[in-house]
């Protein structure tokens, strides 16, 4: 479990072509500095396991699931990536509850420069249109954001000087792909309302118990 809270810029050193799979090897000093064979860190909002770490760097191996649900894929030498480590049960949980599980993938459409931040519109798959809402939280990269503008087919934020120095959303430009994670509580209230409603007209069918349609 993640928090969106980007702890480092780091840079993909090099990535190794394994057919329907990749192996990717990564730089983070700061997200390496504890971590071991096993652990789970997030790329671009993606969580992946290290398979091996030294000197700063880790290596991780990427499924063919991944690449094609992800924008991994595009990732090449020298690309900058979002790190961040797992969550520490007891800490300070500065973003939202993040899983690092890409639902899916936007493109950025626009990007316009106020007097101290910048409001970037992102498209908007239409199978997650309807998790996301005005001033709720989204996941753009592995970055935790609120959610400014809510439209049928795009989202806007608004990013603040320290998450365009600090992430890779200061250079993203207009055309480039990003990983989207929605909130995975409106994931789950959706799934428990519909299995009630789907449980009620059961029950209600002539010659069945209640019991017997909640099954």
């Amino acid at each position: 479990m993640f928090t969106g809270i980007v702890e480092e810029l780091g840079e993909v050193v090099a990535v190794e072509d394994l057919g329907d799979a990749a192996r990717f090897r990564l730089r983070g000093p700061v997200v390496t500095e504890e971590a071991r064979h096993g652990d789970s860190i997030a790329v671009n909002g993606v969580c992946l396991t290290v398979v091996d770490v030294r000197n700063g760097e880790f290596a991780a191996d990427v499924m063919a699931e991944t690449l094609s649900r992800s924008s991994l894929g595009a990732l090449a030498p020298g690309s900058r990536v979002n790190l961040e480590r797992p969550m520490a049960l007891g800490g300070r949980l500065g973003g939202h509850l993040v899983q690092g599980h890409v639902d899916g993938t936007g493109t950025v459409l626009d990007r316009k420069s106020a007097e101290n931040w910048e409001i970037v519109t992102v498209s908007l798959p239409e199978h997650l249109t309807r998790y996301v809402v005005e001033k709720g939280s989204i996941t753009v990269d592995g970055i935790s954001l609120t959610v400014v503008d809510a439209g049928p087919d795009f989202f806007t934020v608004s990013l603040i000087p320290t998450t365009l120095a600090l992430t890779t959303l200061g250079s993203k430009q207009p055309g480039d792909p990003v990983n989207l994670e929605v909130d995975v509580i409106a994931k789950y209230v959706e799934r428990m309302l519909a299995a009630g409603a789907v449980g009620a007209a059961a029950a209600a069918q002539p010659g069945r118990t209640e019991s017997e349609g909640v099954k």
